[in-house]
């Protein structure tokens, strides 16, 4: 099974679809037969959608047109259940690329939230690569494989999902030495870096997702501590968009700022000790004293409600049943039907 096998060909029942209205509002539906699509505007079935081709307009029982598309990755992770807060699509490109995901790699994962990240994880190692995630939470992991097998119709095989803290599961997960590339979306990924370094290759990359700058001064620091890292390398990622039309052109009122900083390091071959950086003078001594005055306890994560956990949690899980089990049906259904034969409930 291919991550992309619905990402082409015509609507099938199972599929997420992104319908825009006129006004450019958005909402996200999976097709089953004899639904209907409810909005202030009037109501649009989903039969009048299954077997169009992607990208067609459809028009509802009020003669409202919507653009039927299949939502991108991109679209997908913003609107999907969520356990846990999501890494941005912003962030997920730039780890993607600072990272230096590969097709073929072993990447290890932790944690794994309601599973933004590891969608993108998997697209980009490919079938042939190996993606191992961990999560200390059974409720956001449960989230997080559903968001997977919604968005990809089934459960990828190259992807294994621990429950557990990193430190203690990863040695026994992978072997020494074995991992290309570790990303790391916890609240103290300077606990884990011994696992870490053992896991990774000569040459890995150890990639750390930190939402406050207290975060990332602590962990720059045990990075360099450790002696087995090159010297980290830190930024954040500000995306503004521009709007554009005819001779009206500006920027967007609102823009996706600070999200998160990305701080990144290679594994060093064993037994190398790296060259001091050559720097002038500066008052940036410090003491473990500092350290924990800079890093204060407060550092908590933010948790939901118990009641707003198992709605996501019933939201992921009808998705992903619906997605798994109607997965042979609609291969069966459309395998004859040309992409652009339009359906009779259309206009």
């Amino acid at each position: 099974m291919t991550a992309d096998r619905r990402s082409s060909g015509p609507f099938r029942v199972g599929d997420r679809v992104q319908l825009t209205g006129p006004k450019g509002r958005m909402n996200t539906i999976t097709l089953e037969p004899g639904k209907l699509f409810h909005s202030h505007r009037g109501v649009l079935a989903h039969d009048s959608i299954i077997g169009l081709p992607d990208g067609s307009v459809v028009t509802n029982n009020a003669g409202v047109e919507h653009l039927a598309l299949r939502p991108l990755l991109n679209d997908f992770v913003m609107s999907m259940p969520r356990g846990a807060a999501i890494i941005y699509p912003k962030d997920a490109a730039q780890i993607l690329a600072l990272a230096d995901i590969f097709p073929g790699a072993t990447v290890v994962e932790a944690g794994v939230g309601s599973g933004a990240l590891s969608l993108w994880l998997l697209r980009a190692i490919g079938q042939e690569g190996r993606l191992f995630s961990f999560e200390r939470r059974d409720e956001f992991a449960d989230v997080a494989k559903a968001n997977a097998a919604t968005f990809l119709g089934s459960d990828p095989e190259n992807w294994t999902v621990t429950v557990g803290d990193l430190q203690d599961a990863l040695p026994a997960a992978v072997e020494p030495a074995s991992v290309d590339r570790v990303v790391l979306d916890m609240l103290a990924p300077w606990e884990t870096l011994d696992v870490v370094t053992e896991a990774l290759k000569p040459g890995g990359v150890v990639l750390c997702y930190v939402a406050t700058v207290t975060q990332l001064s602590r962990v720059a620091e045990a990075i360099r501590a450790t002696g087995h890292y090159t010297h980290p390398q830190s930024s954040e990622t500000m995306v503004r968009g521009w709007h554009v039309e005819g001779l009206a052109v500006r920027p967007d009122h609102r823009m996706i700022a600070h999200t998160g900083f990305l701080i990144t390091a290679r594994r060093l071959a064993p037994g190398t000790v790296l060259p001091e950086l050559k720097r002038r003078p500066s008052k940036s001594d410090y003491n473990d004293a500092d350290v924990e005055a800079w890093t204060p306890g407060a550092l908590g994560e933010r948790q939901s409600s118990p009641k707003s956990l198992r709605k996501r949690m019933r939201e992921a899980t009808a998705s992903a049943e619906l997605a798994r089990g109607t997965e042979q049906e609609a291969f069966a259904d459309t395998a004859d039907a040309p992409g652009d034969e339009r359906d009779p409930h259309v206009d």
